[in-house]
């Protein structure tokens, strides 16, 4: 009898194996992910006869390029156990500095990018000494540079959009070029994201990154010097995000103190936490952040379209942010918290 018998049960895992293997690779977040996108493109495609045109379609990746490019170097961070909540400001003194540097030197475009840069350096490398040397939580310690680097970037500026950047040829073409029909803006966006998925997936960094954020203590017996490897992954935000500030000056055509760098920083937070990422560090990916990054366009876009009032966004937007983390606490089994077992 139990030998008749155990074949049948065999036939079921072998017919099931393929889908689980497909799950598995593909990852239930981020299938939700893409069931949430369609769904959202179809409501807004059948609300606006428009939405779906290929037009629009590129404002919505314009839009989404600066939000993405902080949304990926918050995975790293949150990954590696941290958090930086003042990616937008970082976002607002780049901006500043680089059309300032710009318009003082003559019109060079590479010296006021450079500059930029520099700036983005020096953020990301304070950011990280505060928080492993002086021993301040990422939060706290970010939460004050997103005030401070705000009131820096309106003293630089004197809280007014600074230089005017269209005259020259390499700011309109990061700001408004094409490359093979896609803007210059998303390519430096797939550029950048595959570069952070390769050192990620595919490096002993990466894999080190994983470590920190998913036990520190057993990371650190093993070897791994976690205060380097914090202070590389805040020098790496700070990057970004002064990659971030240079596109934003690209496309509004001058330096940009708050205008359009603030509430960044949410918006980074919630795609991270929307692909995947766990808050406590040691989990997430690249594709789960890209997903979510497109969701929060997608949608952004189409209660633009439709009228809807625009502070309804915010209210989406962090509503969406507790969902992730609701669902996040549910798949890992975490109590709640204030209720008992």
């Amino acid at each position: 009898m139990t030998l008749t018998s155990a074949p049948a049960p065999a036939a079921k895992e072998d017919s099931a194996g393929p889908r689980r293997s497909v799950l598995a690779g593909v990852g239930g977040q981020n299938l939700s992910l893409v069931g949430a996108l369609i769904g959202v493109l179809a409501l807004f495609g059948l609300l606006n006869d428009n939405y779906l045109s290929l037009s629009n379609m590129q404002v919505i990746a314009e839009a989404a390029t600066i939000t993405g490019l902080l949304a990926l170097v918050q995975t790293v961070v949150i990954i590696c156990g941290g958090l930086d909540i003042s990616v937008g400001s970082q976002v607002g003194v780049a901006s500043v500095v680089s059309a300032m540097v710009f318009a003082g030197s003559g019109s060079n475009a590479l010296l006021g990018m450079a500059a930029a840069l520099a700036v983005g350096v020096l953020v990301g490398l304070l950011n990280g000494l505060v928080i492993v040397y002086g021993r301040v939580n990422p939060t706290i310690a970010t939460l004050a540079g997103l005030a401070a680097y705000k009131g820096l970037a309106q003293l630089l500026s004197d809280g007014r959009a600074q230089g005017y950047v269209l005259n020259n040829d390499v700011f309109v073409f990061l700001g408004r070029g094409r490359i093979a029909g896609l803007p210059v803006m998303v390519w430096i966006l797939i550029v950048v994201a595959l570069a952070v998925h390769l050192l990620l997936k595919y490096t002993d960094i990466g894999r080190n990154i994983y470590a920190v954020g998913g036990n520190d203590t057993a990371a650190r017996l093993a070897g791994i010097n976690i205060n380097k490897y914090l202070v590389c992954v805040y020098v790496l935000v700070g990057v970004v995000a002064a990659i971030a500030g240079i596109l934003l000056t690209a496309r509004t055509g001058s330096g940009q103190p708050t205008s359009g760098s603030e509430g960044l920083e949410l918006k980074a937070i919630t795609a991270a936490a929307l692909g995947g990422c766990a808050l406590k560090g040691g989990k997430g990916g690249i594709g789960g952040t890209l997903l979510a990054v497109a969701l929060l366009g997608a949608l952004e876009n189409g209660l633009t379209v439709e009228g809807i009032n625009t502070f309804w966004q915010n209210v989406a937007q962090g509503a969406l942010l507790v969902v992730a983390v609701v669902i996040q606490q549910r798949r890992n089994g975490e109590r709640a918290v204030g209720l008992p077992h």
